[in-house]
């Protein structure tokens, strides 16, 4: 979604590093570019003309001028201009004291609110609550079969008496849910209201009404994303006609430009609670201001990485993996890289996890090309493979090679270079274990092969041939470049389809997870 405005942020601050001291023309020259940049993210233009301003005085004070490194400062008080205008601190939501908390979801025609209800209440059963979704748009077609289906895949309740597709009353379902819900002792309530192509006044009625039979403790005002600069507009008529507490940001994984996310909050004043990253119901988290602003600045999200993390490794599989990393156990086997890529992938898309990384901006274009599919034949050659090939890598020749491509659809290239990934991740992942830097050896310990220099040819050479003297003295220094390089990937691809091994290769990702998260 920021993707555009990430880059150019980006851009115009690598053009303040070396510079000792920042004058008011490299200021100036500064916050017009961060003015273009959030002018065509779609961002409102009060919000940009009130960003620029608290950029530029800050910018100006005493604590820039003073700093050992003035285009870091900048960047420091852009990100914190960032956090302020989208929340400062991390909203919640409002449960009630005495159940059930009512949450009513507003919203135009095509935002996502049926979508959201069962990310919501998957989310809300996650936290330990008894959720119930609420069927009251009767009019959209389809509506409450599709609140059924993704109720159904959150494993929550669902509410829906009447049939829709224009037949019931939305106000009378209302109530009757909520007297449903405190019979059965349901700890919340999710209203979904019908939605229209634009903002009308039979929506808000209808809304208003649904809001005043059921009293509820937070009205989320859900938008999408990609509408752009009619934004401000919709949600300051939803304020007026119906009052919402809370703004959840939906399709926040689009190519739009992201101005939505960066005017709501300014102009509402009311804080955005959630995001919707994607199509799946766990595509959903709770929206943090500051972690937000990291990533639109191009410095990672590592805390959600980790809490994403958190929910999916199993902590004895982990420590168990550690042991065998550091050679208290069995070898780290196929097995064993096929499992942790398993559970990476429990954490959602491979893309936007390593989008979380710090710098991944830098190697977008080859993100961009990364197909997720890869991930499958990479699994579909590994269970090719016989159990004591998985255990022992090391027996697969070539007959067993051709034969493993063969049952996984695959060629042979393909084969080597998964083998080839699971030995550099088994590298990195033993030296992260040891405490060392990965592919520069670990514990301490001197490495062998390439990192070490050779021992003879220590001196010039003496011989009396010149021509012979000079070809020596080259390949005296060759070798101790070769010495003293990382060892390089083959450039033919990867086998998870990145090309080559970038920093964040996802061929290395599984084990590295793992081994960050023990």
């Amino acid at each position: 979604m920021f993707n555009s405005l990430s880059d150019r942020l980006t851009a115009t601050f690598k053009s303040l590093r070396g510079k000792g001291r920042l004058s008011p023309a490299d200021v100036d020259a500064t916050i017009r570019e961060i003015r273009r940049a959030l002018l065509d993210a779609d961002v409102a233009v009060p919000v940009v003309r009130q960003f620029t301003a608290a950029v530029r005085e800050r910018a100006l004070g005493e604590d820039v001028n003073k700093a050992l490194n003035p285009s870091q400062q900048v960047v420091k008080i852009v990100h914190e201009e960032l956090v302020e205008v989208l929340g400062g601190e991390t909203a919640e939501l409002d449960l009630a004291r005495r159940p059930p908390t009512v949450i009513l979801l507003a919203g135009l025609q095509g935002s996502g609110k049926t979508t959201l209800a069962g990310k919501l209440g998957l989310w809300l059963r996650e936290q330990g609550k008894k959720p119930l979704l609420v069927a009251a748009d009767l009019q959209r077609p389809g509506a409450v079969r599709q609140l059924q289906i993704v109720g159904g895949q959150a494993e929550v309740d669902v509410f829906a008496p009447e049939p829709g597709d224009g037949i019931g009353d939305p106000v009378a379902v209302a109530g009757a849910a909520l007297r449903h819900a405190q019979e059965r002792y349901y700890d919340v309530m999710v209203v979904d209201t019908a939605g229209r192509l634009g903002v009308d006044d039979g929506l808000m009625r209808q809304a208003a009404q649904i809001r005043d039979q059921v009293q509820p403790d937070d009205v989320l005002f859900v938008i999408d994303s990609m509408i752009g600069q009619d934004a401000v507009t919709t949600a300051e008529a939803f304020k007026a006609g119906v009052g919402f507490t809370g703004v959840v940001l939906t399709k926040l994984d689009g190519d739009a430009r992201g101005g939505a996310a960066l005017s709501v909050r300014s102009v509402t004043g009311v804080p955005i609670l959630f995001a919707s990253t994607g199509e799946k119901l766990t595509d959903f988290e709770v929206f943090h201001p500051d972690r937000m602003a990291s990533r639109i600045l191009d410095l990672g999200d590592i805390m959600t990485l980790i809490e994403q993390a958190q929910r999916v490794f199993d902590e004895e599989q982990t420590k168990a993996l550690e042991r065998k990393l550091k050679g208290e156990g069995d070898d780290f086997t196929l097995d064993d890289f096929l499992a942790q890529l398993q559970q990476v992938r429990q954490m959602g898309s491979i893309k936007k996890l390593i989008g979380m990384m710090p710098g991944a901006g830098q190697m977008r274009e080859a993100l961009d090309q990364f197909d997720e599919r890869e991930v499958d034949r990479v699994e579909a050659v590994i269970r090719s493979m016989t159990p004591g090939e998985r255990a022992n890598p090391k027996i697969i020749n070539g007959s067993r090679r051709a034969r493993i491509a063969r049952g996984s659809g695959n060629t042979v290239q393909a084969v080597n270079q998964v083998l080839q990934r699971f030995d550099q991740a088994k590298t990195m992942m033993r030296s992260m274990a040891r405490g060392g830097r990965p592919g520069f050896g670990g514990g301490g310990k001197k490495s062998k092969g390439r990192m070490q220099a050779p021992s003879r040819r220590g001196k010039k050479s003496r011989s009396g041939n010149p021509a012979k003297r000079a070809a020596e003295e080259r390949a005296f220094r060759e070798a101790q470049s070769d010495a003293v390089r990382p060892p390089q990937p083959d450039k033919a691809g990867s086998a998870f389809g990145l090309g080559g091994a970038s920093p964040a290769d996802p061929g290395k990702i599984p084990t590295g997870l793992g081994g960050l998260f023990s």
